[in-house]
């Protein structure tokens, strides 16, 4: 049986992962937590094999933070990285922090559960890489132009950028002159509304 640690502050949404995944005989559900925040002391008490962690959970905990974290704390626990949000930078970096999946809260959760027991065997499972729109005959944004433009809609300066990802701020204006080149946008501002608007990046998390 393994026990699984559910982190989402959506009650609904806890409440049919836990039906499902119990439903299988093969998930234990020992804990459920609304904040991301307390996963590191969950972990520590309850000892899950597997934790389902929301991006977004509640007072702005990031479950991506505390997905590395818990990684680098509890290397054998797994972690199923999840969201609400169409957003095209949480999987890659769910990936990144050390997560063994990233599903979409649109699946279904008969999916959820496939996952889940796939995980549990071994699997690492992410979705396709979601792309930016480009211009006809332009390449997708690369993942140095996708960082900088993850920092561009969170309002950040060239110079707070550069310190962030050490690099120069005359990279930074290189970088930020390729996206829009390549997505047809004249001012990076409009392109971090278009991102913003359309869901495609959270500024937030």
């Amino acid at each position: 049986m393994n026990k699984v640690l559910i982190v989402d502050d959506h009650e609904s949404m806890c409440d049919s992962l836990s039906h499902a995944l119990k439903s299988t005989g093969d998930f234990d559900i020992i804990g459920t937590l609304k904040s991301a925040v307390h996963a590191e002391l969950y972990c520590m008490k309850l000892k899950p094999d597997l934790v389902l962690m929301d991006v977004c959970t509640e007072g702005g905990a990031s479950g991506l933070e505390a997905t590395k974290a818990l990684r680098e704390k509890f290397p054998d626990i797994r972690i199923i990285v999840m969201s609400g949000f169409d957003e095209v930078t949480y999987a890659p970096r769910a990936k990144e922090a050390g997560a063994h999946a990233f599903v979409f809260k649109s699946k279904s959760l008969d999916y959820f559960v496939q996952v889940a027991e796939r995980v549990m065997e071994g699997e690492s499972i992410f979705p396709e890489p979601k792309t930016i729109p480009t211009a006809m005959g332009e390449a997708p944004l690369t993942e140095r132009e996708m960082e900088v433009l993850r920092l561009v809609c969170k309002h950040m300066t060239n110079k707070e950028i550069a310190e962030e990802l050490f690099i120069t701020e005359n990279t930074v204006k290189y970088h930020k002159s390729n996206m829009l080149a390549k997505t047809g946008f004249k001012k990076a501002v409009d392109l971090a509304f278009y991102m913003i608007s359309n869901g495609l990046i959270n500024p937030l998390y």
